[in-house]
């Protein structure tokens, strides 16, 4: 199949946008009228009420704030701010630990209470404020998973949550058939499973976050949704953030969030 090709500028609170969307869908965070987001998102077309809704996501726009103030970036949507945190990129070797540690301590140490000095293992383990980070070395301690700790559902939702990457086989309509690589546990690593075959959604009553998809592209997942074209760039930063923060939960602290909620 074909080589990932460098897909079009995209300027930064759309691709947000395109990311954002699919998580805001499911009501996990940012503003209540996602439709509206979703349409700003597919048009591709700037506002002020497109940047006023992305501030409203309190999960990722920290992230944001902390990625562009380490780098001297002045806007938290700069697209290179945007991609680095969704996908990753040079400007997160350049965030120091201790910006990272301080934007833990002052965002999550009240709500992860005792379980915050696990919670900080993964920044002192070598994480990075990109996504795969929130989602493996943080969120478990942070009480995002409620109650429910059964192991198929919180394997679910650490795997949905997360950004995968995958290859397009087929597009009919708004449904893409990809195959992607989904999360394993064993009951003591959290892996990337063999290669699968999985239905995504590309477009809903008639606005696309992905557009112009062929066989052959490779794709970034998040949820049910295709969010972006990847470039060849992009898929190895993609790849490798997430294998960085795996081995991190995997080897690299002694409280792994992902055990506690696995068991």
């Amino acid at each position: 199949m074909s080589s990932p090709a460098e897909p079009r500028l995209v300027p930064g609170p759309v691709l947000f946008a395109r990311y954002a969307f699919p998580p805001n869908s499911h009501g996990y965070c940012g503003p209540a009228d996602n439709t509206a987001f979703l349409e700003m998102g597919s048009a591709g077309v700037v506002d002020t009420g497109m940047r006023l809704m992305a501030r409203q996501f309190e999960g990722a726009w920290p992230y944001l704030e902390l990625i562009a103030g380490a780098v001297g970036v002045a806007d938290p949507l700069d697209p290179r701010v945007v991609e680095a945190y969704w996908v990753g990129n040079g400007l997160l070797p350049r965030v120091g630990t201790a910006a990272v540690g301080d934007s833990m301590e002052d965002r999550f140490r009240h709500r992860a209470g005792p379980r915050f000095a696990s919670l900080a293992e993964g920044v002192l383990a070598g994480g990075l404020p990109t996504h795969s980070f929130h989602v493996l070395c943080i969120y478990p301690w942070i009480g995002l998973l409620g109650d429910d700790r059964r192991h198929r559902a919180a394997l679910t939702v650490l795997d949905r949550c997360r950004i995968r990457w995958g290859q397009v086989l087929s597009v009919t309509g708004d449904q893409v058939v990809v195959e992607s690589r989904a999360l394993t546990w064993d009951g003591r690593r959290l892996e990337l499973g063999p290669p699968g075959v999985e239905t995504a959604v590309r477009a809903l009553d008639g606005f696309t976050l992905a557009p112009d998809l062929v066989p052959g592209d490779w794709v970034a997942l998040h949820w049910e949704w295709v969010c972006d074209r990847l470039s060849a760039r992009q898929l190895a930063s993609l790849k490798h953030y997430t294998r960085h923060h795996l081995g991190i939960v995997n080897n690299g602290v002694d409280h792994p969030g992902p055990a506690a909620v696995l068991g």
